[in-house]
């Protein structure tokens, strides 16, 4: 998976996708989501374990999830409630948002 992360004026930003999604575009009627190399890649992004994504997550202010298995690692570990998770074009997608 990639993670990327970086501070923006409302705190640390975190986006993370799963292996071979850089690129992909995913639709639900009018929901489109593109895994956009410039968000969620780039030279600083990192290849990471689901340890890695747990502890990207805590540290988030503000996160992006794109994909099965990332989004499934946020629920389990309680980061992420399972109601808000959507389905994009057979893919699943999750923010977080952590009010300090």
């Amino acid at each position: 998976m990639l993670l990327r992360e970086r501070e923006t004026e409302r705190g640390l930003l975190v986006s993370v996708c799963d292996d071979g999604l850089i690129g992909e575009t995913f639709e639900n009627g009018q929901l489109s989501i593109t895994v956009n190399e410039s968000f969620y890649g780039g030279d600083d992004a990192e290849t990471v374990d689901a340890d890695g994504v747990v502890a990207g997550l805590e540290r988030a202010s503000i996160a992006n999830l794109v994909g099965e298995e990332c989004v499934g690692i946020a629920v389990d570990a309680a980061l992420i409630d399972e109601h808000a998770v959507i389905d994009v074009g057979g893919t699943r997608h999750a923010q977080l948002l952590r009010l300090r």
